[in-house]
């Protein structure tokens, strides 16, 4: 007795956009030098928008930009954030262009259409006196950590670092004499920093007296280090931030880009000019940096609204 086995189904075969992505992200890693995390959320953001292709039955040399406005109307009618559908906006546009690069698009489908605003609310940003309970918060007493932990928060706010930032930064970075930072930012874009006094003090107190106890074996470069001697992970830095921000009764969402945020409004509120900030943040565009210059106008209103008789 002859029995015939049904063959299986052959895998159906990936659509040509995986491959395009992929080489897209090489492109960006390899070409133009963009940082890994960057990378990731380009692909996180572009996967997103294979999806919608594939779901919708569109291929990518036929791409329009009536197919483009439909994945942002997909994309908004799924309660994202706006800030997230503007930078999966911006990632398409930079896959698009790739493409018209690579003469897999005659024309780019994303040129003509409109990004959302993207600071559809003002960023949040702590108090002097909240600043101040913050840093007051890492006591030797409940903590044995606390020297380090100290110094990171202070350094944040001094400098206006990213958490990334912070977590990179290595003893070569620290220029003691001149009272400057150097920091290797987004796109491995070096800046240097001035850092205030009190944050430096903080910051050689913890190296010279509290880091040599967490070093193990291997005598690491990275400044902040953890418990078990590694450098620290920007996971950590949140940890740690939200700790503090806990253990000082302060309320509201408040993480380490909450420092950076109040760190550049307390700069522009006191007269600097925008592009120093610009620069000190390690902003491309002025534009982001911009939003500060907003965010002390509100201030001022509601401290205008609140004791203004006519307020």
């Amino acid at each position: 007795m002859n029995t015939q086995t049904t063959p299986s189904p052959s895998p159906t075969a990936p659509r040509p956009e995986v491959g395009l992505v992929r080489a897209f992200l090489d492109y960006l890693r390899i070409e133009c030098g963009l940082a890994e995390n960057t990378c990731l959320a380009y692909r996180r953001d572009l996967s997103l928008f294979t999806a919608y292709l594939d779901e919708n039955d569109l291929d990518l040399p036929a791409l329009s930009p009536a197919d483009v406005e439909g994945f942002v109307h997909d994309l908004r009618s799924g309660d994202l954030a706006v800030a997230s559908v503007a930078r999966a906006l911006a990632a398409v546009r930079m896959f698009c262009r790739y493409l018209v690069l690579e003469r897999v698009l005659r024309l780019d489908p994303s040129a003509s259409i409109d990004s959302p605003k993207k600071w559809n609310r003002l960023p949040v940003v702590l108090s002097d006196e909240a600043v101040a309970k913050l840093l007051d918060a890492p006591d030797t007493a409940q903590d044995v950590h606390a020297p380090r932990d100290r110094a990171m928060l202070m350094m944040l706010y001094a400098t206006g670092m990213r958490a990334g930032e912070l977590v990179g930064l290595r003893l070569s970075d620290i220029n003691a004499n001149l009272g400057v930072l150097r920091v290797l930012g987004k796109g491995s874009k070096e800046r240097i920093i001035p850092i205030a006094r009190q944050a430096l003090v903080s910051a050689l107190d913890y190296i010279e007296n509290y880091r040599p106890l967490l070093i193990t074996t291997d005598e690491p470069d990275h400044v902040f280090l953890s418990r078990t001697g590694r450098p620290l992970i920007r996971e950590d830095i949140y940890r740690i931030v939200r700790k503090y921000i806990h253990r000082a009764c302060i309320k509201g969402k408040v993480s380490p880009h909450t420092l950076r945020h109040s760190f550049a409004t307390q700069l522009l509120a006191r007269g600097a000019d925008l592009r120093s900030v610009q620069e000190m943040l390690g902003h491309s565009d002025i534009s982001t940096t911009q939003i500060y210059t907003h965010v002390d106008a509100a201030r001022l209103k509601a401290v205008h609204k609140q004791f203004h008789p006519r307020g």
